[in-house]
């Protein structure tokens, strides 16, 4: 039976591969946890270095106060010179029969660059919140990356959520646009996203001024003319996008938990 406050440790080869393998890593954080902080953020690209590593004036906790970076920038670009060629995304599907899809760290930037600029050119700017209501692809994280390249925070919703509860959190976050895609595929079920984005949008108050659609082979989906995008038109001709600094403290996503469906 495992005590309360009692620490187990991996051994052999799992622990060899940890990335903090040593019990002396734990002891040097709670020694002086901002030290070790500093550290840490040491290893990662800053456009703007911070004055101060840790800021403590209640009721607000700061750290890193008036740095500045993208997260983006320490993903991908920072890599591409080392790994531009190495796989970023292994993606395999739950059904066997379909093939595996890699994405190196190269095809990635080089999407994720693009696929912000057609958010830039929807009007998607820094501090928006944009919806992502997708299956479980590479184009997630293709997504996401997007909206932290513009300074815009993202709000995944899991795909294939009902209507109803879609709808509540598009009218909290207010997102500019929302990013779906036609179907979602479980197992050897396919699973029409496009008829579940329009039951909630038609429920939400808050109505995106745009919605960018993922076209599957497993199912069409019909576009509504002046809100819907087909993804890949506007992918294929956007241009990269130089990333937007950001502050430390600044927000990146907004996570929903279970209790917001019952305000």
């Amino acid at each position: 039976m495992i005590k309360k406050g009692e620490l187990y440790w991996p051994e052999g080869e799992g622990r060899k591969r940890a990335w903090l393998n040593s019990k002396s890593v734990y002891a040097a954080a709670e020694k002086n946890p901002v030290k070790f902080w500093g550290n840490i953020a040491g290893e990662l690209v800053w456009r703007k270095k911070w004055k101060k590593i840790y800021v403590d004036t209640p009721p607000r906790v700061r750290w890193f106060s008036g740095a500045k970076l993208n997260i983006t920038e320490n993903c991908l670009d920072r890599h591409l010179a080392a790994r531009k060629n190495k796989a970023a995304i292994i993606w395999e599907a739950d059904d066997p029969a379909r093939p595996a899809r890699i994405l190196t760290y190269y095809d990635l930037y080089r999407r994720v660059n693009k696929f912000a600029n057609a958010l830039k050119k929807l009007g998607v700017k820094k501090g928006d919140r944009v919806g992502i209501y997708l299956p479980m692809i590479p184009e997630v994280i293709v997504a996401m990356l997007a909206c932290a390249r513009l300074g815009a925070v993202h709000s995944v919703v899991f795909g294939g959520f009902a209507p109803h509860e879609l709808a509540i959190r598009i009218d909290d976050a207010r997102p500019r646009v929302v990013l779906s895609a036609s179907c979602g595929i479980e197992g050897q079920k396919v699973l029409p996203y496009k008829p579940l984005l329009d039951h909630a949008l038609e429920l939400a108050g808050h109505a995106p001024a745009h919605c960018v659609i993922l076209a599957r082979e497993q199912a069409a989906a019909e576009l509504t003319a002046g809100r819907d995008h087909d993804w890949a038109a506007l992918e294929a001709h956007a241009a990269p996008v130089d990333a937007v600094p950001l502050a430390a403290t600044d927000p990146l996503y907004i996570l929903y938990t279970l209790s917001l469906i019952h305000i």
